[in-house]
């Protein structure tokens, strides 16, 4: 099912505590391009296919990473891109954007994803894996 844009923003709103939609809007834009330049294929296509369409084309339209980021640079790059932004609140940025993103995707997408990034995502969409300490 795909989530209606303005659910989808109300969600991460909610969760960053953005005092508006554009705050919002703004972390989900960077943070999808940032994501999907780490997903290929039908995995990535089925995962824009459950996000309202506008950031369906931001997650197929990514960003060009040279190499998958490891968790810990993709909080970096992601500070990098979000203009005031620090590494910790781009965490916060990330787990926003990232939780939304997997609610929409459910856990079968969601363990698909998790299979084409490197190890330590599940904490970035807050769903560690068993056996993961936060």
């Amino acid at each position: 099912m795909t989530l209606r844009w303005e659910a989808f923003l109300e969600e991460v709103r909610e969760r960053g505590e953005y005092d508006s939609p554009q705050e919002a809007e703004r972390a989900a834009r960077v943070i999808l391009a940032l994501l999907g330049a780490h997903l290929v294929g039908e995995v990535r296509a089925e995962l824009a296919a459950r996000l309202p369409e506008t950031m369906a084309l931001i997650l197929l339209n990514p960003l060009q990473a040279a190499e998958p980021l490891t968790p810990e640079r993709f909080v970096r790059a992601t500070a990098a891109w979000i203009e005031g932004a620090t590494e910790a609140t781009a965490l916060w940025d990330i787990g926003a954007v990232l939780s939304t993103v997997a609610d929409a995707a459910g856990d079968d997408l969601m363990d698909q994803v998790l299979l084409q990034l490197p190890p330590g995502y599940d904490l970035l969409f807050g769903r560690p894996a068993a056996g993961t300490r936060p």
